[in-house]
């Protein structure tokens, strides 16, 4: 009897914490072949991931006045820029974000999105139990991403919760800050929203505040980085189900993942003229 709500006691796990060098739209192609893998054969699994620099948007973060000469800005200063699929606002990555992705088939009868944002709470609370670290949930005003199921210590946000569903399985995705400072992450997505917000409506975007973001890292001060982060997810994955780790390309091919790559930029990339 496992301890949080999975779908299985059975799941695949792809670790990709390790490859830094990725474009950083290719673990959302990645994710969106492994969903319709997941939704044919019915076992869940785990993506982890981590980049070197980004800035990954949210759909409504795309349509601000000046969000395509934000991004511009923010691509020249070193980051990747990209818009996601999923719902969620700015998240600012760098290789001390750890991003950790359930993908489970879809439940049967009524469907509750929380369900899945609560299976993702109880995951990460899981893996954090032996660190101590007491994680809370609801929406930490202030924060860039913020949502009703933002995780925080102390009363700081430390993680930030999306979801992305398809016919037959979902994923849930959450962005993990392990190492660094919230300040330094959190000035990136505001600078971002000061110029891409620059007449948008009130309330259009988030309005990013000081001292509202932390790192599992800097709240504890210990010595937690985001490599161990990732082993002890996978020791206390197996500790509830059986895990096999598994390579991507047994389930995506690297062209398809390229042409999921293109057909998203196509459809979610900047048009020519940008709206709220």
């Amino acid at each position: 009897m496992t301890s949080i709500p999975f779908t299985s006691d059975k799941m695949i796990l792809i670790d990709r914490s390790d490859d830094l060098e990725a474009d950083l739209l290719f673990p959302f192609a990645l994710e969106e072949l492994l969903i319709r893998k997941v939704g044919e054969e019915g076992v869940p699994m785990v993506h982890i991931w981590r980049h070197p620099m980004g800035l990954v948007l949210g759909l409504r973060d795309s349509r601000l006045p000046g969000a395509k000469s934000a991004a511009g800005r923010i691509a020249s200063e070193g980051r990747q820029v990209i818009v996601r699929n999923s719902g969620g606002a700015a998240v600012p990555l760098d290789p001390g974000v750890v991003n950790v992705t359930l993908i489970t088939p879809k439940p049967t009868g009524k469907i509750d999105f929380h369900d899945d944002f609560e299976r993702m709470y109880l995951f990460l609370r899981g893996v954090l139990n032996s660190w101590n670290a007491g994680v809370d949930k609801g929406e930490i005003a202030g924060s860039y991403c913020p949502g009703d199921f933002d995780l925080s210590v102390g009363g700081r946000k430390f993680c930030g919760i999306a979801q992305r569903r398809q016919a037959r399985a979902l994923s849930v995705q959450a962005f993990v800050v392990v190492e660094g400072t919230g300040a330094e992450k959190a000035a990136v997505a505001r600078s971002f929203y000061d110029e891409a917000g620059q007449g948008a409506l009130p309330g259009s975007y988030p309005v990013v505040e000081s001292g509202r973001m932390t790192s599992l890292a800097e709240y504890a001060g210990a010595e937690l980085t985001a490599p161990a982060f990732c082993r002890l997810t996978a020791e206390w994955l197996g500790g509830q189900v059986q895990v096999r780790a598994a390579n991507y390309r047994e389930f995506a091919a690297d062209e398809d993942i390229a042409s999921m790559m293109d057909a998203m930029r196509e459809r979610y990339g900047f048009k020519e003229e940008s709206s709220v």
